[in-house]
């Protein structure tokens, strides 16, 4: 009998969080890691599903894509498959904060005040990394400075297993970039630099080492 497929849960792109139906606050990601990420998996022969922000990609074939916009309707959708799946690969580039009120309809220009009250979004990562019983849970860490230092804290507060660590803000790497490279740093103690490299390239080596974990744990 063949053993069934690894169940794999993908979070892409950013969010958007809207003051008006016109304006919104996101972020430079592309999604091109997270999509890169679902397609190698799904040429692992898993069981995907691409939970996508608003991105200019077109859905990869073979899996399941369920696109959203803001930040609670990513959890929703994530949060509704997270029981059955195996890994959850938390990609995706969620706004941090929203404005605390949305107005129904467009507010004029004359209208609009130069202070914006903000109020926390949702932590998708730390929510489902505290709930998970037998995933595999994978955050990632896009940071400007000190990145090794924030990954290991941010592995530790949200519970993960792995954290995918980059530095964003320089030139070729990072948001929208077509290249990167990650540090991948385990809660066992294990870590492993990919790159610098095209992000289709560290999709593939992150997936292996991911596969390689979840077969041992079957075994």
């Amino acid at each position: 009998m063949n053993a069934r497929p690894i169940r794999c849960l993908v979070t892409a792109g950013p969010t958007r969080e809207f003051f008006d139906p016109v304006r919104f606050i996101s972020n430079p990601s592309s999604g091109k890691m997270g999509y890169a990420i679902a397609t190698a998996a799904a040429q692992q022969g898993w069981a995907v599903s691409l939970i996508t922000g608003p991105v200019a990609l077109a859905s990869p074939a073979g899996m399941e894509v369920v696109r959203v916009v803001t930040g609670e309707e990513m959890y929703t959708e994530t949060a509704a498959r997270f029981p059955e799946c195996d890994i959850l690969i938390m990609s995706a580039a969620v706004s941090d904060y929203r404005p605390k009120q949305q107005a129904t309809q467009k507010v004029k220009k004359h209208e609009l005040g130069m202070t914006l009250e903000m109020e926390p979004t949702r932590d998708i990562l730390k929510t489902l990394g505290w709930q998970k019983v037998k995933q595999v849970v994978v955050g990632f860490a896009a940071e400007t400075t000190n990145v090794e230092h924030y990954a290991r804290e941010k592995l530790a507060a949200k519970n993960c297993d792995y954290i995918v660590a980059n530095q964003v803000g320089q030139a070729g790497a990072g948001f929208e970039s077509d290249d990167n490279r990650i540090l991948v740093i385990g809660r066992d103690g294990s870590q492993q630099v990919f790159g610098p490299a095209p992000k289709t390239a560290l999709a593939e080596d992150l997936v292996q080492l991911l596969s390689d974990v979840l077969h041992s744990q079957r075994q």
